[in-house]
């Protein structure tokens, strides 16, 4: 048998599981593994980041639009440090992903090495951390054993991130051992007695409501749910980032059930008396910080439907609790019987017409209109485009404004953190087009995009394109949001002295085009989608509209009177 060094059969093992793109920096502590991707150029693409931060985000995002374990390679110390952000994004937003650190040797262990950090104390589950398994392959004829355990922990029940820590002594050794068969996901059923009690709950139900959401649906698996709402004629809300689950444009779609939420769809959730969640974790974002199902025990009727057992009744005690995968849920679904007639018709409808009611503007000062501005960009981008942000104030006209054609289409179209994390939209958006080719569109703030603006020289070196708008308000926004809400006329720390964004996007290899007024947009964002190359558009933004629904005065002024100052 053909002995090699474990770092190449490591990257074997990665080609055997489908893997075609690897993120990651570059480190002393894997240059075997960095071997066996120029060994296996022609058959994976290792995509050289700028920062750790930024190829853990990309992994992300590549676990999100395939359904497979992103794979992201960071060294030591620092690099497994700056990669934690992407793994604490997986671990929240239920992506499967595995991040490979290459460590220092064995023979150096416990020493306190360079760089050296106990990895399952820092990610570890048993210490409450956010991976779910974090393991050293310590014998390199292990490597397939590990590998195939990794992606298999990576997507099984509630997804999430595994790390593998590889000591750099290891990675030099000869081995025997050749990749084991590619690992697929378990599919989870709906019990027969469960579903029986499912459709007794809504036939005794007057106003039910569904939340759509979480991570491991399929095309097939939201068209399966699109025929299950029909055929039951049931409001659909998406639970919070996921809004592409089920269709915006269908006539019995209610809005997305997050942050900034409808105030009528808060209230008709709250109003119902049978609630619905699929996949949706039923986290702090998707509830209003636990206010539209009360813990422990809703005053609605829950029936929760996740693929993790553990999930289940962890937070909230459901009524009817039912554990599997989005696939299998909403395939059983679709073949309940419903009766001829429903009561909730009405309710429906009229939760669609709250919905499309939102999509009118509130009247806000400035040269800028954000609402014309996502009514454009919707208009001109293709259906299949990826839609990608980080966090802050700016995310809500995309998530209030813009309408997903969804999953349903055949095509995941959002990439957006649960977690909250700046820095995500533009790693996520240029690993997306890498991905697969599609238009990648990304909204970001001035404060979100300086945290990973490095990796338009990642997208400018491997041929990447994404489009950029970047709202300029000089301030980290949502924290001067709640500091004039809880500390009016305060400001203190949240206050940007910016770099002209334009001209940065230009120097790493970007077209870059500042705008100041609403009709100066359509122009740029044409030119955008036919040029080659990247572009950003930078758009000055009056620092009074700091929400979709209100200004920074507004809320001041609110603030004080609550006061009584």
């Amino acid at each position: 048998m053909t002995q090699q060094i474990a770092g190449h059969l490591l990257v074997e093992c990665l080609i055997e599981q489908g893997v075609t793109h690897a993120f990651g920096v570059p480190g002393e502590s894997y240059l075997a593994v960095l071997d066996g991707f120029h060994a296996y150029q022609d058959r994976i693409r290792f995509v050289i980041n700028r920062q750790e931060g930024g190829a853990a985000f990309m992994a992300d995002a590549q676990g999100r639009l395939t359904g497979q374990p992103g794979v992201c390679f960071v060294t030591r110390g620092p690099g497994a440090t700056n990669a934690s952000i992407g793994v604490h994004t997986a671990f929240q937003d239920s992506t499967p992903m595995v991040l490979f650190v290459g460590d220092v040797g064995s023979d150096f262990r416990d020493r306190e090495a360079f760089q050296e950090v106990d990895y399952n104390q820092f990610f570890g589950p048993s210490t409450k951390g956010f991976a779910k398994r974090v393991e050293r392959i310590d014998d390199p004829e292990r490597i397939p054993e590990y590998v195939a355990r990794a992606f298999a922990t990576a997507m099984n029940g509630r997804p999430g991130p595994v790390v593998l820590v590889l000591p750099e002594d290891m990675l030099v050794k000869t081995v025997r051992a050749r990749p084991v068969a590619r690992v697929e996901p378990v599919q989870a059923w709906c019990d027969p007695g469960s579903l029986r009690q499912l459709r007794e709950m809504l036939l005794a139900s007057q106003r039910p409501f569904v939340i759509a959401g979480g991570s491991g649906w399929t095309p097939q698996a939201a068209q399966a749910l699109q025929r299950f709402a029909e055929n039951w004629k049931l409001p659909v809300g998406n639970a919070f980032r996921f809004q592409d689950t089920f269709d915006n444009h269908h006539p019995q779609y209610a809005g997305d059930v997050g942050i900034g939420i409808n105030p009528k769809l808060a209230q008709r959730i709250k109003d119902s008396d049978l609630v619905i969640a699929i996949g949706a974790r039923l986290g702090e974002m998707t509830t209003s910080g636990y206010t539209l199902l009360q813990v422990p025990k809703p005053t609605q009727k829950l029936v929760h439907i996740h693929a993790s057992a553990e999930e289940l009744n962890r937070v909230y005690q459901a009524d009817l609790a039912m554990c599997a995968t989005m696939n299998a849920a909403a395939r059983a679904l679709e073949v309940l019987t419903a009766p001829t007639t429903l009561p909730w018709e009405d309710w429906t409808a009229k939760a669609h017409a709250d919905y499309q009611t939102n999509l009118q503007p509130q009247a806000l000062p400035g040269d800028i209109d954000m609402p014309a501005i996502v009514n454009t960009i919707s208009r001109l981008l293709p259906d299949d485009a990826v839609l990608t942000n980080g966090a802050g104030n700016f995310a809500s006209w995309v998530h209030r404004f813009h309408k997903h054609h969804g999953l349903a289409r055949g095509h995941k179209t959002q990439l957006a953190p649960t977690v909250g994390a700046m820095g995500y939209g533009v790693p996520a958006g240029i690993a997306a087009n890498l991905l697969t080719g599609r238009t990648a569109f990304t909204i970001a703030g001035d404060g979100d995009f300086l945290m990973n603006g490095q990796e338009l020289a990642t997208a400018a070196q491997h041929g990447a394109k994404s489009i950029i708008v970047l709202l300029n308000n000089s301030m980290f926004g949502t924290i001067r949001m709640h500091q004039e809400r809880e500390y009016p006329r305060h400001k203190s720390g949240s206050h940007l002295s910016n770099p002209d964004f334009a001209a940065l996007a230009r120097a790493y290899g970007y077209a870059g085009v500042r705008i100041t007024r609403t009709q100066e947009f359509e122009a740029a964002f044409k030119e955008a989608l036919a040029r080659e190359q990247g572009t950003l558009i930078e758009v000055l933004l009056d620092e009074e509209v700091i929400t979709t629904r209100g200004t920074l005065s507004a809320i001041t002024e609110a603030a004080l009177k609550r006061l009584g100052t």
